[in-house]
């Protein structure tokens, strides 16, 4: 089936000497993976391999099989081009982060319209505004709301969050009810969007100790789903 779509850029990994595999999240067909023979040899071909650094947006004309194997692409051009994403080596850092984490996140091979808008929408805020240093916990509140398991802003008086429930309690009834400082910031993410996330004040310390947080929430409600590798990086990044 030949589908012309938009595409994210979530993963490029070199195969062989001169192939790349891409895991590219579509608009129409939700997760898919093309090779992509000579690309990192040929000076003629057809596709770059600028084309694939993370999270780049792409219109792709491709052949879909629908049987779970490598599909074929037929053309690509780049949309929405990034100004600074790819060049700011803290945006660079962020990308990174993300792509792992929608990588190990998103399994579907589904349109999913709406977390595809959230997306492209995320990484063009993220390319055009510096003060990002929240960017990458505010993703993945929102995020979550998309895949099923967003925390409930309910009840956030109380004095525990249930990590298993996604909820604020009056008793801890588990091993992963949370209280303290983690509890108090909580609150503060999800009564913002991006644009006002700035207005949540962390120091280097407690921004990393919320994201190990996120993490362990994402891990619980998502089987099989690996903390990124790029996680050192990133909070040195904003340390």
């Amino acid at each position: 089936m030949l589908v012309t779509t938009k595409a994210i850029v979530i993963s490029a990994l070199k195969y062989g000497e001169a192939d790349l595999i891409v895991n590219l999240y579509t608009s129409e067909s939700g997760l898919r993976t093309y090779m992509l023979r000579g690309i990192l040899k040929s000076k003629k071909g057809k596709f770059k391999a600028s084309q694939f650094q993370l999270l780049t947006q792409l219109e792709i004309v491709a052949s879909h099989k629908n049987k779970g194997t490598l599909e074929y692409l037929k053309d690509a051009k780049v949309i929405n081009t990034y100004t600074s994403l790819h060049t700011n080596v803290i945006k660079a850092s962020v990308a990174m982060f993300i792509a792992e984490v929608l990588k190990s996140a998103i399994r579907e091979e589904e349109a999913n319209t709406s977390l595809y808008h959230f997306l492209e929408t995320a990484f063009a805020w993220l390319d055009l505004h510096d003060k990002i240093a929240n960017f990458h916990i505010m993703f993945l509140l929102k995020l979550s709301g998309f895949l099923g398991f967003q925390p409930d802003d309910l009840n956030t008086e109380y004095p525990f969050f249930n990590l298993l429930e996604g909820t604020f309690e009056p008793v801890k009834t588990n091993d992963y009810c949370i209280e303290g400082e983690n509890l108090d910031i909580l609150p503060a993410f999800l009564n913002v969007g991006f644009n006002d996330m700035k207005s949540v004040k962390l120091s280097s310390s407690q921004r990393a100790e919320f994201l190990k947080m996120i993490l362990l929430y994402y891990e619980l409600h998502i089987e099989g789903f690996r903390k990124p590798k790029s996680l050192t990086v990133l909070n040195e990044i904003f340390n």
